[in-house]
């Protein structure tokens, strides 16, 4: 055998995967045929937060005088800020070519195919193709813009996420079809530059998945900023043969025409299962997704699969945490399966929207007596010093037990403080153990123990 391990695809998924072998000592490659880092590091997860990033200061700038700061002139250099973003991805893919590196990883240049048992076929840009072996080869290909046969992206005037951060000139108007994080994150950010956004969201609720206090709660700051959003709403079509797109939604009130420059759909995301050898090798697939177990192996004995091309949140610590996991079972260790009942969902517009666990409404229908606490950043000290007083944190706890079912938070800085939780649930914290930790004054993380103590009639700045 070539090597012990072949990873194909180096997203957050597979680079980790390869990284942990190594540092099991497993002799280990990688096949990446775009950049290493994948989706996640170059036109996803990291690039998008630099251009939201852009977009806060800008709106920090507009805002200055709320802080006793006068500044004027402030205004959009729309490239520049599309080029910050580019040059955040590129460093970090960097970083990743040197993790590859330190850790004696192959890195195989070109699209990779499952060939048969042991056999990987990575074919380079030019067309030429050379076979690899390997005892285990693990599959973390990812996903890709989903597309609506009714929303036909061209690249250029219907596009997906990948096309929304390099558009090459801000646009005057944009429809966005879908109020998931994607739709969401670029929603804020292109009207906090100045575009006029629409948001179309079929469900009743934009970020459906969300606690839905948090939604609504959202839409109303995103309203105050100025976005239009459309609940409850379908795009029936779109012609992009003019100048401007025109797109025809039903409402619940009736057929509804509008127009904009760009047309944006981020109606979730479709697996890269196409050209990986499958089918081939007899590999199981279920719904568009890889079938496996509860550490990654799938029916066919040495091939394996992580990340969005399996079941689970379709997240990049998601995927990070199954490469792991994967690793770990193969190397001989005795990891833990995955608990998909406690990984921290992000949205990174402003507010922030942060959430793991039950919502109160799920925690109900599983069947639990609860107890709810909720704190509003508007009896946060820290909050209000910062000037950023709109938002709460939620927290929801078994009656009985006083088990920490899960916690929904919106305001500032809340996805950094959702891994408290996250650590507390994964430790079995009661809520009662919360309260009686004691957390650093003035700190938006006071909030998750004044909920907590809310919850339990305990609260003292309510």
């Amino acid at each position: 055998m070539d090597f012990d391990l072949i990873v194909i695809g180096s997203g957050p998924g597979g680079y980790v995967a390869a990284i942990r072998a190594a540092q099991l000592g497993l002799k280990t490659a990688i096949v990446e045929r775009e950049s290493l880092g994948g989706i996640c590091l170059n036109w996803g997860c990291i690039p998008t937060k630099a251009l939201l990033k852009s977009a806060q200061v800008f709106e920090y700038i507009n805002h200055s005088a709320d802080y006793g700061i006068k500044v004027s002139g402030g205004e959009v250099d729309f490239d520049s800020v599309i080029k910050r973003s580019r040059g955040v991805a590129d460093g970090m893919s960097k970083g990743v070519q040197f993790l590859m590196k330190k850790n004696k990883i192959e890195v195989l240049m070109g699209t990779g195919k499952l060939k048969s048992k042991g056999t990987v076929t990575v074919t380079a840009a030019d067309g030429t193709a050379k076979d690899y072996t390997a005892k285990h080869i693990i599959l973390a290909t990812g996903g890709r813009s989903r597309e609506l046969p009714n929303i036909k992206q061209d690249g250029i005037k219907v596009i997906g996420y990948r096309q929304a951060m390099v558009l090459p000139k801000q646009p005057a108007s944009m429809i966005v079809v879908g109020s998931g994080a994607i739709g969401i994150e670029f929603a804020y950010f292109y009207n906090a530059l100045g575009t006029k956004v629409t948001v179309i969201e079929f469900m009743d609720n934009i970020v459906p998945l969300e606690d839905e206090e948090v939604s609504k709660a959202l839409l109303r700051s995103l309203k105050k900023q100025g976005l239009n959003i459309m609940t409850s709403s379908t795009v029936e079509s779109v012609d992009s043969s003019g100048e401007l797109c025109k797109v025809k939604v039903k409402t619940p009130t009736g057929m509804v025409d509008m127009e904009a420059e760009i047309v944006l759909s981020a109606v979730g995301i479709s697996t890269n299962l196409e050209g990986i050898g499958l089918e081939e090798n007899g590999v199981k697939t279920d719904k568009g997704k890889v079938v496996v177990d509860d550490f990654y192996r799938t029916n066919v004995e040495g091939v394996y699969a992580i990340g969005d091309i399996v079941k689970g949140q379709a997240l990049a610590h998601v995927a990070s945490a199954e490469g792991i996991i994967c690793v770990e079972k193969i190397a001989g260790q005795n990891p833990e399966p995955l608990n998909y009942n406690n990984i921290p969902g992000c949205t990174y517009c402003s507010p922030e929207i942060a959430s793991v666990g039950y919502t109160e409404k799920a925690a109900k229908e599983a069947g639990y007596e609860i107890k709810v606490g909720k704190f509003p950043y508007s009896a946060s000290g820290k909050a209000a010093a910062a000037g950023a007083k709109d938002g709460f944190v939620k927290v929801i706890f078994d009656a009985k037990y006083g088990e920490f079912l899960g916690a929904h938070m919106i305001g500032y800085n809340v996805t950094e403080m959702i891994a408290e939780v996250v650590t507390a649930r994964k430790l079995e914290t009661t809520g009662h153990e919360i309260i009686k930790s004691v957390h650093p004054h003035p700190t938006m993380s006071e909030a998750v123990m004044e909920a907590a103590a809310e919850a339990y009639g305990e609260c003292i700045h309510l």
